[in-house]
């Protein structure tokens, strides 16, 4: 019997979208906190807060202060970025990428590259010139990053907390997307 191949389809979200996928969201928000990343929860995540978190987000979507793109595998929320733009009259060039999640089964297969690229593409298309985002320090997203261009400028020490509670360093990068154009 030959393995069943599984396509993978990178979508962005709407408010209805990303209500009909809450349940599938919470999961892979769920997976990256009891994962150990450092992604503004502790540990464990229940359902209830997870839905409170993606709620919030699906307000923003509906007001278009966010923006968010999932790569769906077999109907399956394999992976999920967000950008949000700024919306201070002095700083509308520029967005910031939050909360890029890859569900653990779904890992090392190009994922997280190919969300960042969709949204550095659809930031660029937006007008946006600059971008910025924070990242555990020596977590495997910083290898990402690094590799897409962003800039690391620095590091806050004892910033976040990782999901048992332990403390742990920050980094801040920016990409400017002019320079990739």
């Amino acid at each position: 019997m030959k393995p069943q191949t599984l396509t993978a389809e990178l979508l962005e979200l709407d408010a209805l979208n990303a209500q009909r996928l809450l349940a599938p969201l919470c999961e892979l928000l769920q997976d990256a906190v009891h994962g150990g990343a450092s992604v503004g929860f502790h540990a464990p995540l229940d359902s209830a807060r997870a839905q409170a978190f993606w709620e919030g987000v699906i307000d923003a979507l509906a007001t278009g202060d966010r923006r968010v793109w999932v790569i769906l595998v077999g109907g399956q929320v394999a992976g999920s970025v967000q950008l949000e733009p700024c919306t201070k009259e002095n700083g509308r060039q520029r967005g910031d990428i939050m909360k890029l999640l890859v569900h653990r089964q779904w890992r090392r297969r190009g994922f997280a590259r190919a969300l960042m690229e969709h949204a550095q593409n659809e930031a660029r298309a937006m007008g946006l010139r600059t971008l910025v985002l924070d990242t555990e320090v020596g977590s495997a997203a910083e290898v990402v990053y690094q590799a897409l261009g962003w800039q690391r400028v620095g590091e806050i020490p004892d910033y976040a907390d990782l999901p048992d509670g332990t403390p742990v360093a920050t980094a801040y990068y920016y990409l400017t997307l002019k320079a990739l154009a």
